[in-house]
């Protein structure tokens, strides 16, 4: 700040801030946002480029001892580029007689009809094709590399500059009369097959492109290669290496998960100060987190059960829930105290809560199977649901009094989750129950060892447990309240995989193994005479 020539309260005012937020984001306790970096931007005068290159590199630009890595004029040729597409399709019908010389020219509009918009990965700071992904989003590593991108694009609006000449003459006359009326019976022919003809070619490279977007190669290999180096060193035994696999399942999972977040987009806390309410009360007892789980039965289906009527039951399973669960959104660094109220969708934590009452009988409570009745502390995972249903009518909202939240991302654990998923996927087409057994245990035991457990000495996240946990209830009774509006019977939900229905299921769930499928545990009549 010392280096721009500006203090503190007059950037904070420029920004929005307090001077308080300044400090702890300049002191690095707070992480700047990608709103931050515009606002600065906007601030200074700069462009984003020259900001994401470093402070050393922003101030140079600043003082004008250094050039800006994309300057303003870059931009400018990009509007007119994609305005001529119209003026050769009104020039064609305009000029009979030169016929034979138009086509010549009609590759000139080819560079401003854009063919590289069809790649589906696009940076997000300089919007120019992108290999690279940062957290899901396609993203150069550097402001080097966006320069470079931006620098090889330019070479495409300076093509058609000596077009522009002739037509701007043919602006006022073009629109007015000769547009509607010899235009389209002469003219529509020939320029829509060109315009068509265009994006088929550009439509390849997208679909190439679209899966190696789901997984990170370099992650799938690292546990791959961790599978293979305990068959080397068992001899091939399978028993042998299941049990040494399974014994480092947790530092496995642990190493793994930091490389995923290398290059991530937040730095997350791994030690941060525990609130009271996640302390547990004795060595085996509970903190005060309440989880959710479910343990119901249809109260209507078991009492004609009970009367002599007869169902015919299907028993789900629902496969590999808390790796599913990993897709939550979890708090990024300290928990703060918030008593506005208001839940913020961009924060996630713990709430203290009064929930509303639950008066659907064939539908079982979001809250699990808790009796007793007033306020309770929920994770974030069971709040989202809670105000899902209250969205979708079924309850009204809770009441939130007090809540311990921290910045928030649904994104820390996806590049984790999709690498063992597409190894457990392929694991499942190949049939390597060993590799299955193992990343089943490493998504479990993260799950289980994140809170005060001796197992992990990575990190302490008692926060991010529960509402893993939470997540995986709450993806259950979605489930069920997806059969439900199928206008199949649920007849029983409990844990985190467990589903009986009444009906044709498969006409909801896809039957197989993968993430976004379910299967058949197994099949029994309900009541009848016994």
């Amino acid at each position: 700040m010392s280096r721009s020539g500006e203090r503190q309260h007059v950037l904070a005012d420029g920004l929005g801030l307090s001077q308080a937020q300044i400090s702890r984001k300049q002191g690095g306790r707070q992480h700047w946002s990608l709103e931050d970096v515009d606002g600065l931007a906007a601030h200074f005068g700069l462009h984003v480029l020259d900001l994401l290159a470093g402070p050393t590199h922003a101030v140079g630009v600043l003082h004008g001892s250094i050039p800006a890595l994309r300057p303003a004029d870059l931009a400018t040729p990009a509007p007119p580029a994609a305005a001529q597409l119209p003026f050769p399709a009104v020039q064609l019908p305009a000029q009979p007689p030169q016929a034979p010389a138009q086509p010549p020219q009609a590759p000139a509009p080819r560079p401003p009809v854009q063919p590289a918009d069809a790649p589906a990965l696009r940076c997000v700071l300089c919007g120019q094709p992108c290999d690279e992904e940062v957290d899901g989003f396609a993203q150069h590593l550097s402001a080097e590399e966006c320069a470079a991108a931006i620098a090889s694009a330019t070479p495409a609006p300076a093509a058609p500059v000596p077009a522009p000449a002739p037509v701007p003459p043919q602006l006022p006359a073009a629109p007015p009369t000769p547009e509607p009326t010899p235009a389209p019976e002469a003219g529509a022919d020939p320029v829509v097959p060109e315009v068509e003809s265009v994006p088929v070619p550009a439509a390849g490279p997208a679909v190439v492109r679209g899966p190696r977007a789901y997984a990170s190669g370099s992650l799938i290999d690292q546990i791959t290669s961790r599978v293979h180096e305990a068959l080397q060193g068992c001899s091939g035994d399978l028993e042998a290496a299941q049990v040494m696999l399974l014994k480092s399942a947790i530092p496995d999972v642990m190493k793994f998960f930091k490389a995923s977040r290398v290059g991530g987009r937040y730095e997350h806390s791994e030690f941060p100060p525990t609130a009271d309410v996640l302390k547990k009360r004795s060595q085996k007892g509970a903190d005060e987190i309440w989880e959710g789980r479910p343990k119901w039965r249809n109260p209507h289906v078991f009492k004609a059960a009970k009367q002599g009527e007869e169902f015919e039951v299907t028993a789900l399973d629902m496969n590999a829930a808390y790796l599913s669960a990993f897709k939550c959104w979890l708090p990024i660094g300290q928990l703060r105290e918030d008593t506005s109220g208001v839940h913020d969708r961009k924060k996630s934590g713990v709430h203290l809560i009064t929930p509303a009452e639950w008066e659907h009988t064939d539908l079982p409570n979001p809250l699990g199977n808790r009796m007793e009745p007033g306020e309770l502390w929920v994770t974030e995972s069971t709040l989202r649901l809670l105000l899902d249903c209250a969205r979708d009518g079924l309850a009204d909202a809770p009441t939130i009094h007090r809540s311990l939240v921290s910045g928030g991302t649904e994104v820390l654990l996806e590049k984790l989750r999709r690498a063992l998923a597409e190894v457990r996927k392929s694991a499942l087409a190949d049939g390597d129950e060993l590799t299955v057994n193992y990343v089943k245990s490493m998504y479990s035991k993260l799950v289980s060892t994140l809170g005060e457990s001796t197992a992990n000495r990575d990190m302490r996240r008692p926060d991010w447990m529960h509402i893993m946990r939470a997540k995986a209830f709450a993806n259950l009774w979605m489930k069920a309240n997806k059969i439900h509006k199928a206008g199949i019977q649920v007849v029983e939900i409990s844990g985190t995989d467990e589903l009986h229905v009444i009906g044709d299921w498969r006409t909801v769930f896809a039957e197989g193994r993968d993430l976004n499928q379910v299967k058949e545990k197994q099949t029994y009549t309900l009541g009848g005479k016994r």
